[in-house]
């Protein structure tokens, strides 16, 4: 699994055309400052989430990051977004960028329906701490851009949550055009779930023919590096939210047939059963420690049935219920 993020280095002539000073960034940061001479520019996530806030002290304008993600000229765009920009609609925009994004960093994008609404969340596997407010309107602001430069415009978010409430919510309603809710019990960008059937006027048909097999390849490459555990454990991360996938649902995004999958679960000792557990656990501290969700909320994104028998679970990990297990963890940070 990539472990760090690549800083483009388009992206530093980007921050020079908005008057921030790439350097002076790097040293807010703390970051090394050689940096900006290496020829690859490689963070880790607290690293990233440092850079990013610096570019805000730095710049001094609190809208830096919805300007810079909003930028979506094609000279200006990495091969992921073009690979997204190319698709033939929005859903399969947002199934590119989440699939493609596990190769250039350790970073998820959720999509989940409900109610007749479609939730885009980013989730920053490595973090320790809070994440970022500045990466997180960032990506925001990337996801809005897509969806409107796709749809000529007709789509639009109806709405943008953040856990945080020291934010100015008149900008953001500015920016995107939208309610925002603040402190809420997740960052969340929303749109309306028969929005994600839109077709794109941006599909190109020919570039993605030479795009998808050089992605492919090398996502399947870089899976081939991790053993089937951890490449089970990362599927299941991804599309646990609102459903339960199976083997079959698994295999057939790694490329293969569930009766090979399980059999090279088999030889790592584990079943796949023990690896949705795992994937499940993991998923539901990051949920607890990481955002306001209530049980009932965090139960469906782990793919429960019902709050009950996420809390029945949890006891059975940690040997306390959930609730508790925030709080004292959340005790223990402060």
């Amino acid at each position: 699994m990539i472990t760090r993020f690549r800083i483009s280095p388009l992206f530093i002539p980007r921050l020079q055309e908005y008057g921030v000073p790439a350097a002076d960034v790097v040293r807010r940061a703390g970051l090394p400052t050689g940096l900006l001479r290496d020829e690859k520019v490689l963070l880790t996530t607290e690293q990233l989430f440092a850079f990013w806030d610096a570019v805000a002290d730095v710049s001094g304008d609190p809208a830096i990051a919805l300007k810079l993600g909003s930028d979506t000229r094609v000279e200006r765009l990495d091969v992921v977004s073009l690979a997204a920009l190319s698709a033939p609609s929005f859903r399969e925009a947002l199934a590119r960028a989440a699939r493609y994004k596990q190769l250039t960093c350790p970073e998820e994008i959720q999509v989940t329906t409900c109610g007749g609404e479609c939730a885009v969340r980013f989730r920053w596997l490595r973090a320790q701490g809070a994440t970022s407010p500045v990466l997180t309107d960032l990506c925001f602001a990337w996801v809005a851009a897509l969806a409107h430069r796709g749809t000529d415009g007709a789509v639009r978010p109806i709405r943008i949550e953040f856990t945080g409430a020291a934010r100015n919510g008149v900008l953001y309603e500015q920016h995107f055009g939208c309610a925002v809710r603040l402190d809420a019990a997740r960052s969340a960008i929303v749109f309306r779930a028969g929005d994600l059937d839109r077709p794109f006027t941006t599909h190109n048909a020919d570039l993605l023919s030479i795009l998808t097999p050089q992605l492919d390849a090398e996502l399947l490459t870089r899976q081939a590096g991790d053993n089937a555990r951890d490449q089970v454990k990362a599927v299941l991360r991804r599309s646990l939210a609102g459903s339960r996938p199976d083997l079959r649902d698994v295999a057939r995004e790694l490329a293969s047939s569930p009766r090979t999958l399980q059999r090279r679960l088999g030889d790592l000792g584990v079943s796949f059963h023990q690896v949705l557990v795992e994937a499940r656990r993991d998923l539901a501290s990051h949920y607890l420690l990481n955002s306001s969700l209530e049980l009932a909320e965090i139960a469906y994104l782990l793919g429960y049935e019902d709050a009950n028998s996420f809390v029945r679970a949890f006891n059975r990990w940690e040997g306390m219920p959930p609730g508790k297990w925030r709080g004292m963890r959340q005790a223990a940070i402060a």
